[in-house]
C-alpha cells in the first residue's frame, strides 16, 4: 500500500509531493516496522541504528516523530534560520527521475526558529536522537551571529546541534567553510550552547565541492575548537558527466545516485584527516556520511570507510517511505554475511573508497 501511495505523490510536482509527505507523517501515518536493533554510540548519544534521516527534508520540525517510525534512527531536522523566510523562487525542485537524483535550490525556506521551536517543545516523546539543524537568513547583516541566535534559542530541544554551512543555494554561505570565517562560525556555535545552558553536541555538515586542503583546514579548525562530528556531504554543484534527465542543467544541489561515488570519495578523506587529528578514539570527532544512499549496500560502504551513521533524503522522495527499513535489513544481512555484528567491527574495516563501495556491492550482488 505504501509503496503505491508513494507512486502516486511521485505524479506530483516535486514540491507538491514533498509537502504531502511532510503532512503525512505529522499525522503519524505511514509504516511503522519492527527492526533489528544495531547500535551505535557516538558523542554520548546512543542510536539504535546507523540510519538517519537528512535535514532538508522536515524544514520546521513539524514531523520528525512520524519520519522516525519509518526506521530511522535519528531525523535532522531543518535547516532552521532565525526568521521566516520564503527561500528562492518556484520552481526549485526538480526529479532527475532517469538519474535516480535531485536538484533543490530551495534556499533555506521557512517558518523560523520561534515556529520550530513550538513544533519542537509539542512532542513530548519520540523514539530515535534528535538533531537540529541551523543555518543563515538570507538578508542577514551578521550570518556569523545568526548561527549563535539558532543555537541558543534551539539547542534546549535537541539531542544534537549541526551548523550548516555548506547549502550551494544560499548566496556566500560557503565562504563561511574558508578558515577565518569558520573560526568565527564555530566560535559562534560554542557561544550559541554557552547562553542556552545546554550542553550538546556539536556537528559541521560541510559541501563536497571542496579540495584535500580545504577539508584539511576544516577538520583541523573543527577539532580545535571541540565540535563532535563532521557530516560528509551536503548537495553538490557539480554535474557529472552521463545525466540523462532534461533537467540536468537546472541550477542547485545536485544529489541522489549521481553524488553517491564522489562524496564517498570525500568521505575517505574527511575520515582519515578526523583518524590524524584525534590524539585517541576517544577523542576523535563522529563522521556522517552522506549523499546517494538508496540501499543497504551503499550504506554498508559509507561505513566500511569509516563513517559511524549514514544519512539520507532524496532516496526518500524518490522510493518512498518503505526505504528505510529496506535499508536496515540489507544492511544487517551485508554485515552479517561478513562476520560482523556491530557497527563497531564494520567501521573503517576499508578505508579505501573504491574498495569499499566495489566490496559492498558485490556482497550484495551475491546475496
Amino acid at each position: 500500500m505504501w509503496q503505491a501511495l508513494a507512486g502516486i505523490a511521485r505524479l506530483l510536482p516535486g514540491e507538491a509531493a514533498h509537502v504531502a509527505a511532510v503532512k503525512t507523517l505529522a499525522l503519524g501515518l505511514g509504516p511503522a516496522p519492527s527492526l533489528p536493533k544495531i547500535p551505535v554510540h557516538i558523542a554520548g548519544l546512543e542510536f539504535e541504528n546507523p540510519l538517519g534521516l537528512a535535514a532538508g527534508f522536515d524544514k520546521n520540525a513539524a514531523c520528525y516523530k512520524g519520519a522516525m517510525k519509518l526506521g530511522f534512527g535519528h531525523v535532522e531536522v531543518g535547516t532552521i534560520t532565525p526568521l521566516a523566510q520564503p527561500g528562492n523562487p518556484t520552481p526549485r525542485v526538480f526529479r532527475l527521475t532517469e538519474d535516480q537524483a535531485v536538484i533543490n535550490r530551495y534556499g533555506f525556506n521557512g517558518k523560523g526558529m520561534q515556529a520550530a521551536h513550538r513544533n519542537l517543545a509539542a512532542v513530548r516523546s519520540y523514539s530515535g536522537i534528535l538533531g537540529v539543524n541551523v543555518g543563515a537568513n538570507k538578508t542577514s547583516d551578521d550570518p556569523t551571529n545568526d548561527y549563535r541566535v539558532a543555537v541558543s534559542y534551539l539547542a534546549e530541544l535537541a539531542d544534537y546541534v549541526t551548523l550548516n554551512i555548506s547549502s550551494p543555494n544560499t548566496p556566500g554561505l560557503r565562504d563561511l567553510q574558508a578558515d577565518e570565517n569558520l573560526a568565527q562560525l564555530l566560535a559562534a556555535g560554542q557561544a550559541g550552547l554557552a547562553d542556552s545552558g545546554y550542553d550538546r553536541p556539536l556537528f559541521l555538515k560541510m559541501a563536497p565541492d571542496l579540495s584535500f586542503d580545504e577539508i584539511d583546514a576544516i577538520i583541523e579548525r573543527c577539532s580545535r575548537a571541540g565540535v563532535s562530528g563532521i557530516i560528509a556531504t551536503n548537495t553538490t554543484i557539480s554535474r557529472p558527466e552521463g545525466l540523462r534527465s532534461r533537467f540536468a542543467s537546472e541550477a542547485g544541489g545536485l544529489s541522489g545516485d549521481p553524488l553517491f561515488e564522489l562524496s564517498t570519495m570525500i568521505l575517505e578523506r574527511v575520515v582519515a584527516r578526523v583518524n590524524k587529528q584525534a590524539d585517541n578514539a576517544a577523542d576523535r570527532m563522529a563522521v556522517i556520511g552522506v549523499g546517494g544512499v538508496s540501499t543497504g549496500w551503499q550504506a554498508y560502504a559509507k561505513i566500511l570507510v569509516g563513517a559511524d551513521l549514514v544519512q539520507l533524503y532524496s532516496a526518500l522522495a524518490l522510493q518512498g517511505p518503505t526505504v528505510p527499513e529496506a535499508i536496515i535489513r540489507q544492511l544487517q544481512d551485508l554485515m552479517s554475511r561478513d562476520g560482523v555484528s556491530e557497527i563497531g567491527a564494520a567501521k573503517g574495516a576499508i578505508p579505501n573508497a573504491q574498495k569499499a563501495i566495489k566490496h559492498a556491492l558485490l556482497l550484495a550482488q551475491s546475496a
